[in-house]
């Protein structure tokens, strides 16, 4: 074979190979730059649906145990909503219930820290009345398990309504005919009907009705148009942010124990909360978790009612109980949600302030020692 015809083959061999190795590589798909830097990204949580979220606030059975539910009469309801605005329960005829947790004002007076016995101030923000049935507790301690021990706490104590004693209650309402047949027709059969007792269970039977509706019920019973989209976006915020730990059940709070600055110190905080009721360490610094039902209308916040504006309650317990630093549009949304569950009031002719009897020759005078 001449030189010349053997470059000839081996040129088409080679060509031939490079042919076949170029067909093998037309059939290798081809990966466009594009596609590679448009690769999806990992995805956030799912979120949740309007009945997955409904779920955090409703409510949960009684359990075996639970007491059963306390049988208001009208009579009792009526009386109690008389005792809630009578002044004379007080050791100087100037301050009621109704003073510190007005029922107009959403069961509050919008102030740090409330007016008492000659104008003294507690070291606590007086809470809302309003759905306090459903709370676990009552006070910011707890101290009190039913609206009924609650409702003798304030009557006695000196720096708020500053009765001396039970005798002083009983002489002043037993000293108006109409208490006495009001007291008679509530609790029927009981020898001494006029009591201090009787008075608190009045009183509770009356605030068990002090409850309010949303629209954010409405969203809870089903119907996901109750809540615009901004305030579903703060809802779906307040869920995956872990707000609902501790803001859960239908008063959105009410039902547990927590401490303040769970996860980062609470600047400035000397009250020890519970550990005052419990003397148990383990409870210092902690307080009934609020109930944020029409929160919007209850400020200043905090159990010293030192914060006074939401956004800010808002930021600050993002930031303390759950390690969370929100955004602007974040803290928008949050706020927007909040303010879906403010109520309606309870009709004028149950809250508004009812005739009271006279007083007697026999009511004891005002005193303000």
């Amino acid at each position: 074979m001449s030189r010349t015809r053997f470059y000839s083959l081996l040129t088409l061999a080679s060509l031939g190979a490079g042919g076949l190795l170029a067909c093998e590589r037309k059939q290798e798909p081809v990966v466009s730059p594009a596609v590679v830097a448009e690769a999806p990204k990992p995805r956030g949580p799912k979120p949740l649906t309007p009945d997955q979220l409904a779920h955090f606030f409703r409510p949960v059975p009684p359990g075996k145990d639970a007491k059963p539910a306390p049988k208001d009469t009208p009579s009792q309801v009526e009386l109690g909503r008389m005792l809630f605005f009578e002044p004379r329960l007080s050791k100087n005829h100037d301050v009621s219930c109704n003073t510190c947790h007005g029922l107009g004002t959403y069961g509050v007076d919008n102030k740090a820290l409330s007016d008492g016995h000659k104008g003294l101030k507690g070291a606590r923000n007086s809470p809302t009345v309003y759905n306090a049935a459903g709370h676990i507790a009552q006070f910011w301690d707890g101290r009190a398990d039913t609206l009924e021990a609650q409702a003798t706490g304030p009557i006695l104590n000196p720096v708020e309504m500053a009765m001396p004693d039970a005798r002083r209650v009983v002489t002043t309402l037993s000293s108006m005919p109409e208490y006495v047949a009001r007291f008679r027709e509530a609790f029927p059969g009981e020898k001494k009907p006029v009591s201090l007792e009787n008075a608190a269970r009045a009183l509770a039977a009356f605030e068990r009705g002090l409850t309010t509706t949303s629209r954010f019920d409405r969203f809870v019973a089903g119907d996901p148009s109750a809540l615009t989209e901004t305030e579903q976006r703060g809802l779906q915020l307040f869920a995956s942010t872990g707000c609902t730990t501790c803001h859960n059940g239908p008063t959105v709070g009410g039902l547990s124990f927590q401490r303040l600055g769970l996860v980062e110190d609470y600047p400035g905080l000397k009250d020890a909360g519970r550990f005052d009721v419990t003397k148990n360490e383990d409870d210092r610094g902690k307080f009934r978790v609020p109930t944020l039902l029409n929160v919007e209308r209850t400020g200043p916040y905090l159990h010293d009612g030192s914060v006074k504006d939401l956004p800010t309650m808002v930021r600050l317990m993002a930031r303390h109980q759950l390690a969370r630093t929100l955004t602007d549009a974040e803290v928008d949304d949050l706020v927007a949600f909040l303010k879906s569950l403010t109520g309606a009031l309870p009709p004028a002719e149950r809250i508004a302030a009812p005739a009271l009897p006279p007083s007697t020759p026999k009511t004891p005078k005002p005193d303000p020692s």
